[in-house]
């Protein structure tokens, strides 16, 4: 086990360590305690270079650490070495524990085990090693040279029911002498309340908070009720005990009246009423001389006369520190304020849930099945410990299912605290309620207002829920709320967000619904979130972007207006709301719920057509076919059809462009390119018609995506190019960048690598500039398979690295990310990253975007061919020529032929493989021409075939060097041993002349060739008919009377291959011109 590698699984030994009385050691001499910190880092970094299999987790604060072991004796040994080091002035006391580190979910439960080894080590003087009777049982026979263990005897450690036998480790090198064990005495136990329940978790924000005590005087643990604010300050006092010559605690909770707060807290240091003399007074003078801890509890009530108190203390008593716990910060100078967070939902709440049941049922006891609910349940308190042990109570009478459905009447379930809770945390509603009651009169109106949000929303949110506040009134409201721990307030996205905790929002929705205002600022709410999605239908804002993201960072209360309108049955509202989100939904992976928004209204038993206006719903028809081309294809054509039928009785142009090119984009895939070239048409010429160049230029953009989902490089390309110049003329920046995306997408399907990575390099730079999350994913997906292509492995594993964070978007982002991944590690030669990585991606996509994941499937393929799973790689191979088109249909069938080739069915290799090449040409898709060609040349090889084999060699390379592509490193063995074999089957001129013949070949005569390999697959090497797919493109874009620079703009290649294109069509047409061209070109109807 190395440092920084995840902690093991199994049994963990633990050696926690901290510099005795550091408080006073850093007041006294800060400078000799940092040259000690140092020698003891030193120390440690000794230690894990001698014992190697060593863990050290950080712990914050100089002069104490934490330290995992694989082996209990060398941490007993390193216990020694530590002891023995020169730390002077620092003296360590130092704890080691065993005990088993059990897996659970994706993290482990060694805190408690933490937990308890920092119990035995406050037990320990400075210059002291003490062990648990678990690691005694372990190192009895394994001991450091000369040293012995002592006996202390049986002790009880906070926090912790039952006694520990505690045993002190010496030598003749250290001090063995020392003082009966730290208890935390008869003063300490008087002075600090005594806990009930054990502690959970927590263990990084009370090092913060020790670590705020040791350098300033007055620490303030801030939170909404529930937080923890209390026990967590009684913890920290407890723990810090020893380092204070008292540590007082004063529960301000019961008092009522400021002027007693003085009086309650001279009654906690024990001292009475002396005549004369103001109780103050008192206690100022005897605390004067003392270096105390005073704990100051639910100061939130009193904070006038708790300040006034804590300012006497901070000016009368220069050793005494305050810890006060508030709902709200004291506003006092030198006060340090410390916001309580709920209790992490990964673990800690988990874990507090599951003792806490324990408590209640001593049987409960939790399986896997059963932590996902409640992790459930714990995510719906928002970790709030509070509500977690009012909830885990309940497990006595109710199913832990009904306690998680229970959430949505919160207040009535979760009652019935301990009696010996103070009746504010009795139930979840008195917690809230004494908030509450502390605010005045408008602060009462706002807080019950902002209710009806849900997650995050901005100022500008607030105002227009809250009526008729003015706005420096609503933003002065939301400051006081967050300082009194009612409303949270985060940066997202550059914008401050509010929000509040969900017992806190249940807690003001049912205020409002008292007030009689709740539909009143519902339709606020709903009416502002409509405005703002309707916003996202100008793309030509400066502010587009920023509004998209911002759109999904408020996504909970858009669905929250949503779901409203829809249970009105107001679905006019809901569709417009639905599709104007329409970028929120692409843009940011989120297809699938886009699509349940439609279907949830177009399902519900109340729709009827009557109830929405004809330009809505042939809109919403629109938008849901167009989700659905991501996920479903073919489900979309009938309401596609719909909504042009719509639209056409509409006469509305706008909504005609839409519906068209949606109809088109959903035929381009389940019928043919060539009939969604008329829907294509139609539309541009409708959105030509009407100037209207927005729709335009979003028309081209999904015609190009869609070419490039359907593998279609030339149309990707010709769609991509002028949708990139429309965009950019109008700054439709989005689109812009979807497009360049495209296009770098086409280039290196046609195998133009260079310039495809430049693309690709040039779209990822300007997004991460402008922090595009999505638009940088998409570009680094791309920038993987060119690299991976070009052989520049390490950038291309470093560009797939950087793809997948943006898995954070979900979905098809990871699954995208992962499959670039996949590709990348194949190339490399790393079959199990490829494996893994294709495992991913497969789950993810599957679930967002399975069209995508289709065109996928080739890579699951070549990925159980790697691994050696025939089987499973001839089924996914299978499926992927089935459901795939264009390019990703040549990878299909040439992943099938190699599958074909290792089980020893030639034949059908053999098919495969023409077969690629033939929907290469067709497609313009010729990235992968040098590798069919090699496929062949091996078959060629097989059969005897030698000179063929040769030919196609000499071939492969030549377009290997014209693309600047190189051979994955997976397909290099059999490729040597094919070359090898041809070698020796020919003479050396034979094989020269063959692989020399091979070479000079152009691309299109090589292709020629290769086809003509099979009978049956021959094209006429004249006339009309021998022209290529891309002839054919580019006759008929002459004919249209474009010159060579205009025909390569729309094809998206270089004048000079317009022009090789037009001596090769001249040559097998028997003609020298353009016009000759042209008269060709109409005899055949092209």
């Amino acid at each position: 086990m190395k440092v920084g590698e995840p902690l093991p699984f199994g049994t963990v030994t633990w050696l926690l360590a901290e510099a005795a009385d550091s408080t006073r050691l850093w007041r006294t001499d800060a400078q000799a305690m940092n040259s000690a910190v140092a020698r003891l880092d030193h120390a440690v970094c000794d230690v894990i270079d001698t014992y190697g299999d060593v863990r050290r987790l950080e712990q914050g604060e100089a002069g104490r650490l934490i330290l995992a072991f694989a082996r209990p004796s060398d941490a007993v040994a390193a216990a020694l070495d530590l002891q023995r080091a020169p730390l002077s002035p620092i003296e360590l006391r130092i704890a080691l524990h065993t005990a088993e580190v059990r897996a659970r979910g994706g993290t482990n439960d060694a805190g408690l085990t933490v937990d308890k080894t920092a119990r035995l080590r406050d037990l320990a003087h400075g210059g002291q090693t003490v062990m648990s009777a678990a690691t005694e049982s372990l190192i009895l026979d394994r001991l450091p040279a000369g040293a012995w263990l002592t006996d202390l005897g049986t002790h009880r450690l906070r926090d912790i029911p039952r006694a520990e036998r505690v045993v002190q480790l010496s030598h003749p090198d250290v001090r063995v002498e020392f003082p009966p064990l730290r208890s935390f005495g008869d003063a300490v136990a008087r002075w600090l309340p005594t806990p009930l329940t054990s502690f959970v978790g927590r263990g990084a924000q009370i090092e913060q908070i020790r670590g705020l005590l040791a350098g300033n005087r007055l620490v303030t643990l801030t939170g909404t009720g529930g937080v923890g604010k209390s026990r967590l300050a009684a913890e920290v006092a407890a723990q810090l005990a020893g380092e204070f010559s008292a540590a007082w605690y004063v529960d301000l909770a019961p008092v009522s009246e400021p002027e007693l707060a003085a009086i309650a807290v001279a009654r906690a240091l024990g001292l009475h009423d002396q005549p004369g003399s103001p109780t103050l007074d008192s206690a100022l003078r005897y605390l004067a001389d003392s270096d105390a801890l005073l704990v100051l509890d639910n100061c939130e009530h009193l904070l006038d006369a708790v300040a006034a108190v804590a300012i006497a203390f901070l000016d009368g008593c220069p050793e005494v520190r305050l810890l006060a716990t508030s709902r709200e910060p004291l506003r006092i100078a030198g006060e340090v304020n410390w916001r309580v967070p709920p209790l992490s939902l990964a673990d800690e709440a988990v874990e507090l849930f599951n003792d806490r049941a324990r408590r209640a049922r001593p049987d409960f006891r939790l399986n896997e099945d059963e932590a996902a609910t409640v992790s459930r349940i714990c995510a719906g308190l928002d970790g709030v410990p509070l509500a977690i042990e009012l909830a885990a109570a309940r497990v006595r009478a109710l199913t832990l299912d009904e306690i998680a459905d229970g959430l949505s009447d919160r207040f009535r379930l979760l009652t019935g605290s301990a009696r010996t809770s103070a009746p504010r945390q009795q139930t979840l509603w008195a917690s809230v309620d004494w908030s509450y009651r502390l605010l005045t009169g408008p602060e009462q109106t706002l807080f019950r207002r902002i209710g009806v949000f849900v997650g995050c929303f901005s100022l500008d949110a607030a105002q227009a829920a809250a009526g008729d506040f003015q706005r420096h009134q609503v933003l002065d409201g939301l400051t006081l709320l967050v300082d009194k721990s009612l409303v949270v307030a985060e940066d997202k996205g550059g914008r401050t967000c509010f929000r509040l905790l969900e017992t806190v929002r249940h807690y003001a929705l049912e205020k409002l619904a008292e007030s009689g205002e709740l539909d009143r600022v519902r339709q606020r709410h709903r009416d502002y979130y409509v405005a703002m999605a309707a916003s996202l239908e100008d793309p030509a804002r400066p502010d587009y972007a920023r509004r998209v993201v911002r759109a999904e960072i408020e996504l909970g209360n858009l669905r929250a207006a949503f779901l409203w309108s829809s249970e009105r049955a107001e679905f006019d509202v809901a569709l417009t709301l639905a599709s104007s989100l329409l970028p929120v939904w692409i843009e940011r992976g989120r297809v699938g719920e886009g699509r349940a928004w439609f279907g949830s209204v177009f399902g519900s038993p109340r729709w009827t057509q009557q109830q929405v206006s004809a330009a809505v719903q042939a809109r919403a028809l629109a938008d849901k076919a167009l989700l659905d081309v991501f996920v479903d294809v073919g489900s979309g054509m009938e309401q596609a059809e719909l909504a042009l039928q719509i639209a056409r009785k509409l006469g509305n142009p706008g909504l005609q462009c839409w519906a068209l090119t949606v109809h088109g984009l959903i035929t381009m895939v389940v019928v043919s390119a060539e009939q969604a070239a008329t829907f294509f048409a139609e539309a541009i010429d409708l959105a030509r018609g009407v100037r209207d160049r927005w729709r335009l230029s979003q028309i081209l953009t999904l015609q190009a995506v869609d070419a490039l989902l359907a593998g279609c490089p030339v149309a990707a390309g010709e769609a991509g190019s002028e949708g990139l110049d429309l965009a950019d003329e109008i700054g439709y920046r989005t689109a812009s960048m979807w497009c360049r995306w495209c296009l770098a997408f086409a280039l290196m399907m046609r195998g133009e690598l260079a310039v495809a990575v430049e693309q690709f390099t040039a779209l990822v730079d300007e997004a991460e500039a402008s922090h595009e999350v999505m638009h940088r994913a998409n570009g680094l997906q791309g920038l993987t398979y060119a690299l991976a292509h070009q052989g520049k492995l390490k950038e291309a594993l470093a560009a797939a690295d950087g793809a997948l964070e943006a898995a954070k978007l979900g979905g098809y982002y990871a699954g995208m990310g992962y499959s670039a991944l996949a590709r990348a590690a194949l190339a490399a030669g790393d079959v199990e990253t490829a494996k893994a990585a294709s495992e991913e991606s497969s789950r993810n996509l599957a679930l967002a975007v399975p069209r995508t994941a289709a065109a996928r499937s080739s890579i699951h393929a070549q990925v159980a061919l790697a691994s050696g799973d025939l089987e499973t790689a001839r089924r996914w191979s299978d499926h992927a020529v089935q459901v795939t088109s264009g390019r990703h249909l040549v990878v299909a069938l040439l992943t099938r032929a190699r599958v074909a080739m290792a089980e020893g069915r030639r034949e059908q290799a053999e098919r495969d493989a023409y077969d690629a090449l033939a929907s290469a040409e067709d497609s313009g898709a010729h990235l992968d021409v040098p590798e069919i060609f090699e496929c062949l040349a091996i078959l060629s090889c097989d059969s005897g075939a030698h000179v063929q084999a040769a030919r196609l060699f000499g071939m492969a390379e030549t377009a290997r060097q014209r693309q600047g592509s190189v051979r994955f490193v997976i397909d290099q063995a059999a490729y040597d041993i094919a070359v090898q074999t041809v070698r020796d089957a020919l003479s050396q001129p034979e094989f020269d002349g063959a692989w020399a013949e091979g070479a000079s070949m152009s691309s299109e005569d090589a292709i020629g060739y290769g086809q003509r390999g099979q009978t049956g697959r021959k094209r006429p090497a004249a006339g009309w008919d021998a022209l290529t797919p891309s002839e054919r493109d580019v006759a008929r874009l002459v004919t249209e009377g474009l010159s060579n620079k205009d025909v390569g703009t729309r094809l998206f290649i270089s004048p000079r291959t317009v022009q090789t294109h037009l001596t090769h069509i001249y040559a097998k047409l028997g003609i020298a011109s353009r016009v000759q061209l042209v008269q060709q070109a109409v005899n055949h109807g092209a």
